[in-house]
């Protein structure tokens, strides 16, 4: 079994849940053994599967399967450019891939083959949205039935409610079309918001917000210091990544925990924020880093530092990419959380051996690798779909563009 090769490369597109997956299965020489990976960027995916198979395939046929790292070098370099997430999204597909071949290859599990688990189960914590306090309130109650304990919550979509349910927004003649929203209206509102939560719930729940890079320095630093009173788990995001120097201010200041990282591609990035202890939690998108191989490094960098992993867990992330994170959370001592948005019937169907949730706290299988396999005919069911991206257009009141 010491000269297994990449017989080939092969990229499935498939949407059970109305947002479009990439997966990536690498065949070996071996015919039985072969490994799945996510490379999941779900608004540029057509450009992922095109790197993947016009780039990364012809360079990967014939080589060994056992030199992960090598791989993983060889495929950042091969571009010359690199850290973007179009190419990362296709090397953590194959990243991804090889681990699960290599845990099949020890007959062992992910989380067993990477030194075994700190942890017998995963915190996991739920996004609970609606467009008013009620509906909000409403839906923390029905995660906390099910035994959740870490609520991240949302009123409206990222930055406020949008068409004028809460925020009067007066545009200038010939505005372009966008999620429109104004700053201080979207503070007061998660401030209000917060404050019900509290009032209503108690502080046993953990909470968390999410301000998506909606804010500007200063706003971004009066808000989390009105925040406070809140004692949230973390907030997430506040600032976009190039402005993370920033954080330096928002931490000689507020006492918020704050996590960050989930648009970061490069180490470049997120390197003085965690030397410089400016975070409490890294919240980086595994695939979109290149995978395992250099998240497994980044968890160990942020333990030196007494930062925490919370890794990007949206629904635009294959259970495959989900399992992958879980076994890294079972693993890592610097575990902190870890973003679920669960998985529907469809989707159970196509990746056979989802992790599971009970009680708030998730589990994955036993089974060699990753442990999530691929239907590729139930796949087919379930065909790449046109997605909505009006929520990613934002707009302040005048019509300026927000990058979210």
């Amino acid at each position: 079994m010491d000269n297994i090769t990449i017989r080939d490369v092969k990229v499935f597109v498939t949407a059970p849940r109305g947002i479009n997956l990439v997966v990536v299965k690498v065949e070996t020489s071996e015919p039985e053994l072969f490994g799945y990976g996510c490379a999941t960027f779900t608004w540029r995916h057509k450009a992922v599967v095109t790197a993947i198979e016009e780039y990364l395939r012809p360079m990967l046929k014939g080589r060994s399967v056992h030199n992960i790292e090598d791989l993983w070098q060889t495929m950042m370099g091969s571009s010359y450019w690199r850290n973007g997430p179009v190419l990362n999204n296709g090397i953590s597909g194959v990243d991804e891939a090889l681990w699960d071949i290599k845990g099949k290859l020890a007959n062992m599990p992910l989380y067993s083959l990477l030194g075994g688990k700190s942890r017998e189960g995963i915190a996991v914590y739920r996004h609970a949205d609606g467009s008013c306090i009620e509906e909000v309130e409403e839906c923390i109650r029905k995660y906390q039935e099910e035994g959740y304990r870490y609520i991240r919550c949302h009123m409206g979509t990222y930055g406020g409610n949008f068409g004028g349910k809460r925020q009067q927004i007066v545009k200038p003649k010939g505005a372009p079309n966008g999620a429109y929203y104004h700053p201080k209206m979207y503070m007061d509102s998660v401030i209000k918001l917060l404050g019900r939560i509290r009032s209503d719930f108690g502080w046993e729940l953990e909470l968390m917000h999410d301000v998506h890079e909606r804010l500007s320095l200063s706003d971004t630093l009066a808000f989390a210091k009105e925040l406070e009173q809140f004692e949230l788990f973390f907030l997430e995001d506040s600032l976009p990544p190039e402005q993370v120097n920033y954080y330096k201010y928002l931490r000689e200041q507020t006492a918020v925990p704050f996590a960050m990282g989930e648009l970061f591609t490069n180490p470049a990035e997120w390197m003085p924020i965690i030397q410089n202890q400016w975070i409490d939690f890294i919240r980086v998108h595994l695939s979109d880093i290149g995978g395992l191989t250099p998240a497994k490094k980044l968890a160990n960098f942020c333990e030196a530092y007494g930062v925490r992993t919370a890794w990007h867990g949206p629904n635009d992330l294959s259970p495959i990419g989900m399992a992958v994170q879980m076994h890294l959370d079972l693993h890592c001592h610097n575990f902190g959380i870890q973003e679920f948005c669960g998985f529907n019937e469809a989707e159970e169907l196509v990746f056979p051996g989802c992790p599971v949730v009970n009680d708030g706290y998730a589990y994955v299988n036993d089974r060699p690798g990753i442990g999530v396999e691929f239907d590729e005919k139930e796949a087919k069911k379930y065909p790449a779909v046109e997605m909505n991206h009006d929520w990613m257009f934002s707009r302040l009141p005048d019509g300026t563009a927000v990058r979210p």
